[in-house]
């Protein structure tokens, strides 16, 4: 019962909109956090070398201070934020799905904890990537739709 109550799509709405309330309120009142994320589902723009990603632990802290903090962005129920990696100090451009993010750290103290269970958000956005390929292939089956389409 508990499992189906923590992975049913509304739990995990409730949940994702209170990350993003719990984030804009430490964003608002320029409160410095942490946040312990699934790095399985984060992506790094540009891509990180082998060498600093292979160090990364399946659940990894971020610290949001300084430029990082500044650089962050929730969008789209994603936090992105710049951030350097490495001795090099490698910029990438880091974006978490909100339900990616397991807890909300302040000076050292988890003051919010995702329970949440959902399948992996990536395996999840293959879907639905799947799911837009089928019905444009589905529109475009019929001769007559392809007129619909912007040149």
């Amino acid at each position: 019962m508990l499992h189906k109550t923590l992975s049913n799509e509304k739990f995990c709405d409730m949940m994702e909109e209170h990350i993003e309330d719990i984030l804009g309120y430490l964003f608002e009142e320029n409160i410095n956090f942490s946040i312990l994320t699934n790095v399985a589902d984060i992506d790094f723009e540009p891509p990180l070398p082998s060498h600093i990603t292979e160090t990364f632990k399946p659940i990894t802290m971020f610290v949001l201070a300084g430029y990082t903090f500044e650089s962050s962005l929730i969008e789209d129920g994603v936090l992105s934020f710049e951030a350097g990696f490495g001795s090099e100090n490698i910029g990438s451009l880091v974006s978490i799905p909100l339900l990616a993010i397991l807890q909300i750290i302040v000076e050292e103290t988890p003051i919010f904890i995702n329970l949440s269970i959902t399948e992996s958000l990536r395996d999840r956005r293959k879907e639905v990537d799947k799911g837009v390929k089928k019905s444009m292939e589905a529109l475009l089956s019929n001769p007559e739709n392809k007129k619909l389409l912007k040149k």
